[in-house]
């Protein structure tokens, strides 16, 4: 293990302890959550996903609806400054390499500020997806307004959907895995589980788990 390694598989565990020994508030329909989540509640499993066109890395605009071709898409909100979304990065990758001739294509929304994080400007963007190959859509969320439409709470945090006749609608939201700092330790890979229920025409046995991540700052 290299130096840098090192230094984000210490700085993963010191934020997973952090989040997960953290106050919680309680809304007041009863659930509870970690300081600094979204608190718009943004889609629910079973709800169709609305339209949306965003700007891509790979020049021009992304729309939802370029993608009724496939069966399905896994929409994952990351950051470039992120640790969380860093050290998934590679699991993207794979998740787009095993699915997409299946038929799932993988779609990555940035919805940080760059005022607050340099790193998440629109050229480090193309950077990075350049630097790491990218083999999925990269898309900046300027406003912030597909983030909040889908209730993203924290960098990274998936959503899986399924195409049903001209809509995607919402399956699975939450984790990718159970195990952000070793990829050699998941236990429950919640996106690939519920894509492949989805390709096996079952339902989805785990829909919902807690995102952990880095909280998006918003705009407004």
């Amino acid at each position: 293990m290299t130096y840098p390694d090192k230094k984000m598989k210490i700085y993963l565990w010191l934020s997973i302890l952090f989040i997960s020994t953290g106050l919680t508030v309680t809304d007041h329909s009863g659930s509870s959550g970690i300081l600094g989540d979204q608190i718009t509640p943004g889609y629910q499993i079973g709800d169709a996903v609305s339209n949306f066109s965003l700007k891509s890395t790979k020049g021009g605009n992304v729309s939802l609806n370029d993608f009724l071709s496939a069966k399905g898409l896994i929409v994952v909100f990351t950051s470039n400054h992120c640790p969380f979304s860093k050290a998934y990065e590679d699991r993207l990758l794979g998740l787009s390499n095993k699915f997409e001739s299946q038929g799932f294509r993988v779609i990555a929304i940035n919805p940080s500020d760059p005022g607050i994080h340099q790193d998440d400007s629109f050229e480090k963007m193309k950077e990075r997806a350049n630097t790491k190959a990218f083999n999925f859509t990269y898309l900046a969320d300027d406003n912030q307004q597909v983030a909040k439409a889908f209730g993203a709470a924290r960098t990274p945090q998936a959503f899986v959907l399924q195409k049903n006749g001209t809509k995607f609608i919402l399956r699975y939201t939450g984790m990718i895995d159970d195990n952000p700092q070793d990829p050699q330790g998941v236990k429950k890979f919640y996106v690939d589980e519920a894509v492949g229920n989805l390709l096996e025409g079952k339902p989805v046995v785990t829909t919902v788990t807690k995102p952990m991540g880095c909280p998006i700052k918003w705009k407004n």
